[in-house]
């Protein structure tokens, strides 16, 4: 296979034509350009069979065969690079898909927030305190946290220890599901002993049970092991903003003729970097990975048709995700227009549900949460926005943690704003702790068998 004509022009260095927004500003070019090279050499995070895999899974998804499960991170840390934290974001996952997996009757295909999503966007370059201004924290792959002149200044060192860390994220992963951490047969390895709601936990409990019965039942039956139970796929993504760092790791493959992005399975372009003729679409639309992208308020049709235009023109099956945040004031007035835009382009696409960020709140002692009930709301919004628009939703996107944090309010302990303060953690934006992860999931499910 060759590679198409529409892509004569482009390069994984081509996006460095075009507006680049959200890109931090380094003192040191060549120091820059050093760690580039460098990462270049490096082996990739995925290998291109797995990309080609998943954007099978998503083509399976727009049919309506499957049903997609993102979630993870807000901001991964590199602090958070350790066996036991990993294991908790895997193990919520797993729960969460066992529990869509009954409700909705199809497989779940399970993408991590994870493995790379180490930048993120801020709505300004500088902040203020005390009369100092410094450059935002970015992440922990462009600087550190510390509000010290010395950890703001953009180091082109951090993205060597984003990959390193990247990778041994995934490779935590891939040996925990290879050795059958994910077995299917023995959900009760995922001990449920968090979950503080008895009602919560005895209604997984009974999941559990059913899936263990209506596997030893077929098996018993057929004399036969159903092999996709003992061991899941699980593909990581990240949103692809820091573009040095993503172009580094963008290789050829000569097999296939095409340009891969090999840090991440799925790269998705956020909202604040999705304009046409910028530098995010441009590199996007020279990759063979499924793209994911957010939309919302203040994208108009046309932005919209445009840019399914540039980033899907072959109407490849699997190949664009489109991941609505509306909120859940605006997305039963939003959406439909935005599902009628897309239709009018004859192109397909997956819709995911993004119910976190429209949802962003600040609580009177100034800490941002988001409330349970309005995430829960806008997903059923979603649903039936798409059912009555003659569409389908084909996933659900959550910033969520395996840890007992407090930064959403709601749920079945019905956490308060004054309750924020005890487990308080993320740097960036709040995120579903594990119990409300699940009970999110269950809430789901049981909205689609009504």
């Amino acid at each position: 296979m060759t590679k198409p004509d529409r892509l004569h022009d482009w390069h994984p260095r081509s996006w460095q034509q075009k507006p680049a927004l959200q890109q931090p500003r380094y003192a040191d070019q060549a120091r820059l350009d050093g760690v580039i090279a460098e990462l270049s050499r490096l082996p990739p995070i995925v290998v291109s069979w797995e990309v080609d895999n998943l954007r099978d899974q998503v083509a399976r998804a727009q049919r309506g065969e499957v049903f997609l499960l993102q979630g993870g991170d807000c901001a991964e840390s590199f602090e958070d690079c350790e066996s036991d934290q990993i294991a908790r974001k895997l193990k919520i996952l797993l729960q969460m898909s066992l529990v869509l997996l009954h409700g909705l009757k199809k497989p779940v295909v399970r993408i991590g927030r994870m493995a790379g999503q180490y930048a993120k966007p801020r709505s300004t370059d500088f902040e203020t305190r005390d009369g100092l201004t410094l450059p935002c924290y970015r992440g922990d792959i462009v600087n550190r946290s510390e509000f010290t002149p010395e950890a703001r200044e953009p180091n082109p060192e951090l993205l060597l220890r984003g990959y390193e860390r990247a990778a041994l994220t995934l490779n935590f992963v891939r040996a925990l599901v290879d050795g059958g951490f994910a077995d299917l047969h023995h959900p009760e390895y995922w001990n449920v002993g968090f979950l503080q709601h008895a009602e919560l936990k005895d209604a997984y409990q009974r999941i559990v049970e059913s899936l263990k019965d209506s596997l030893d039942f077929f098996e018993g039956m057929s004399g036969t092991k159903v092999h996709d139970a003992s061991q899941v796929r699980f593909f990581a993504s990240h949103e692809g903003l820091h573009l040095h760092y993503e172009q580094a790791q963008t290789r050829y493959i000569q097999r296939v003729g095409r340009w891969y992005n090999l840090s991440t399975h799925l790269p998705w372009i956020g909202f604040r970097t999705a304009q046409l003729g910028g530098a995010h679409v441009e590199y996007f639309r020279g990759i063979a990975n499924p793209i994911g992208v957010k939309v919302g308020r203040g994208m108009d049709a046309a932005w919209l048709r445009e840019l399914v235009e540039i980033l899907n023109p072959d109407d490849e099956p699997g190949r664009l995700v489109l991941i609505h945040r509306f909120g859940a004031r605006d997305i039963e007035s939003g959406l439909p227009e935005m599902i009628e835009t897309v239709r009018a382009t004859g192109k397909r696409v997956l819709w995911i549900c993004d119910p976190m960020h429209g949802n962003t709140e600040s609580t009177p002692q100034g800490l941002k949460t988001r409330r349970f009930e309005n995430i829960l709301s806008e997903v059923e919004s979603a649903f039936g926005v798409h059912d009555a628009c003659g569409s389908a939703l084909g996933g659900v996107h959550c910033e969520l943690t395996g840890e007992d944090v407090t930064e959403c309010t709601g749920g079945a302990r019905g956490l308060s704003d004054a309750g924020l303060a005890r487990a308080y953690r993320t740097s960036v934006d709040p995120r579903l702790n594990y119990e409300q992860a699940l009970e999110l999931a269950m809430l789901i499910a049981r909205h689609r068998r009504r």
